[in-house]
């Protein structure tokens, strides 16, 4: 080896007090993430309150060739934030209608309900008046079966929700839900037990007992319900109503591998409602739409 060219490689590096992997390193080329970085820039500004895992099964339904571990790099690079999570909570006790003692087997097999509140703003008067938002759940698949905003939901506009669902798909084994009075009034019970659906309801004051409900509601009010503005009850039944067919079609979800909970089961009527969905929730960004962009820089 170069002055001693009897000596072997094993003595020389045991003599300088190197590794022997290091005389055979070879440089590994740096890929140009150009392109990705500005990909990952680009649906953070139009899903603001994604998280980097979030962000990164979006940009692989996209077409983009990325891990997590790369698009969580870029993120901490760009500074980006994560969106605050909320601390866990114990379990007390566990009834019988938890998500815990009752897990969902099957599609259909276990529904749930639950109430969101909104509210609507009428610049003229500068008052604000609530509604309530019927959000519908299908806890094995995830898919997000109805979101009915009505400004008073009563037993009966449930059992109407319900039974155009149950027309559409079967009737489930289960329902899910709180105690609310709208969910333990007698005719609507009555209406389950005539179609021998089951009534799951969670120990009062458990919440966490129904945590597929509360982390839906939370994801909805989070990444959507509190970052609009709606001047009318007709704007945010036309608005919630895309924000369901995004969740359900585009949005992937962590707990059933990254994907949506439905992809392929919408496809609009006319020009017009895929033009509304679009300036709604604009599609992601291609590879080559990114790097088009670029070179015209």
């Amino acid at each position: 080896m170069g002055k001693y060219p009897r000596l072997s490689e094993r003595r020389a590096c045991q003599i300088l007090g190197v590794a022997r992997s290091t005389l055979r390193y070879a440089e590994v080329p740096l890929v140009d993430e150009t392109s990705l970085r500005h990909g990952v820039l680009e649906v953070v500004n139009l899903y603001g309150r994604y998280g980097y895992r979030t962000v990164s099964g979006l940009l692989s339904g996209a077409g983009w060739q990325a891990s997590e571990a790369v698009v969580r790099r870029i993120w901490r690079e760009e500074g980006l934030k994560v969106p605050a999570k909320q601390p866990p909570r114990a379990r007390l006790w566990l009834n019988d209608g938890s998500c815990v003692r009752l897990r969902p087997e099957r599609v259909n097999h276990v529904w749930r309900y639950d109430f969101v509140q909104g509210h609507t703003y009428c610049p003229w008067s500068r008052r604000w008046r609530k509604f309530r938002i019927l959000v519908v759940i299908d806890e094995f698949s995830r898919e997000c079966l109805a979101l009915y905003v009505a400004r008073t939901i009563k037993a009966l506009d449930v059992i109407d929700v319900l039974s155009d669902l149950m027309l559409e798909r079967v009737v489930p084994e289960f329902i899910r839900s709180d105690n609310g009075p709208e969910f333990v009034a007698t005719i609507l019970r009555n209406w389950l037990k005539s179609l021998g659906t089951n009534t799951a309801y969670i120990t009062p004051g458990s919440p966490w007992e129904n945590g597929y409900c509360e982390s839906f509601n939370g994801k909805f009010r989070d990444q959507w319900l509190n970052g609009e503005l709606f001047y009318s009850l007709g704007e945010a039944r036309v608005q919630i109503e895309q924000w369901r067919i995004h969740f359900n079609t585009l949005r992937p979800h962590q707990s059933i591998g990254r994907k949506p909970p439905a992809p392929g089961t919408w496809l609009p009527k006319t020009k017009a409602e895929k033009a509304l969905h679009l300036s709604l929730f604009p599609a992601i960004p291609t590879p080559q739409e990114v790097k088009q962009r670029l070179s015209l820089q």
